[in-house]
């Protein structure tokens, strides 16, 4: 890679704001990140790297700045974690050796079916209907973060707005399951990042630019969701989800 001009530095750091600032608060940032980097011209398993590089700073922030204000549930939340960096780990080793493609068709039911599900049931998300932890609630979660945890190391498009969607359903509002899922997220991120920082697949001058932007992205995004609350983080969910779909259905066809 060439190193930056002025103008690729501005182009890095706006796509990075631009991305964290949705990713924040529904997650779906990978959308604008990725191919920012790929226009660059870096090859696709650097720029998945380097995003992964940019993308956990941009985790690490809106994590902090949602723990910060008290949304999200450690009490919970810190058993789910670990699962979620474990299969990150086992998703980015896997990818290594079998093709991702035969996922996207799946990926796209599954983001249909959750688009659907939140515009049919239009007060989910907007209360807290969670009644605490109970062990059958516990096993189904730590076994859907360990899933998304792997999915996110192997493939990853939809993960944040498929933990935002798993929170949701499992009772909290919109803006705590953001703050859940961040973390969660986060978790993912760190195992995928450390993998790819043995391959040596991460450009870190492109990536830590990206990283700042995403930085203050973060902060601004989740300090938004959580001011205006879930009626306000809804209706970005929703369109962040149908814009994956879409953006799925072109790569696949």
């Amino acid at each position: 890679m060439q190193h930056l001009t002025v103008g690729m530095f501005t182009f890095l750091l706006l796509s990075g704001f631009t991305a964290s600032f949705v990713d924040s608060t529904v997650g779906g940032g990978g959308l604008i990140s990725l191919p920012a980097l790929l226009f660059t011209g870096m090859p696709p398993a650097l720029a998945i790297g380097t995003n992964k590089l940019a993308g956990t700073m941009c985790s690490f922030t809106s994590t902090m700045s949602f723990l910060h204000s008290k949304k999200v549930r450690l009490n919970l939340v810190k058993y789910l974690f670990p699962l979620s960096f474990l299969g990150s780990i086992g998703g980015a080793e896997l990818v290594h050796f079998l093709p991702t493609a035969f996922l996207r068709p799946l990926v796209i039911v599954l983001l249909l079916v959750v688009t659907v599900y939140t515009l049919l049931k239009k007060n989910i998300g907007m209360t807290s209907t969670y009644k605490g932890i109970t062990a059958k609630l516990l096993f189904a979660l730590a076994a859907i973060a360990l899933a998304l945890g792997f999915y996110d190391g192997f493939f990853g498009p939809g993960t944040g707005s498929f933990l935002v969607f798993l929170f949701v359903f499992a009772g909290f509002d919109f803006v705590e399951a953001s703050g859940n899922a961040k973390l969660l997220n986060f978790g993912s991120n760190i195992g995928a990042l450390l993998t790819f920082l043995v391959l040596r697949n991460i450009d870190y001058e492109y990536g830590l630019v990206m990283g700042i932007g995403m930085v203050i992205g973060a902060i601004v995004g989740s300090q938004v969701a959580i001011r205006k609350g879930a009626a306000y983080v809804r209706p970005i969910f929703i369109i962040v989800t149908v814009l994956l779909i879409g953006k799925q259905i072109w790569t696949l066809f």
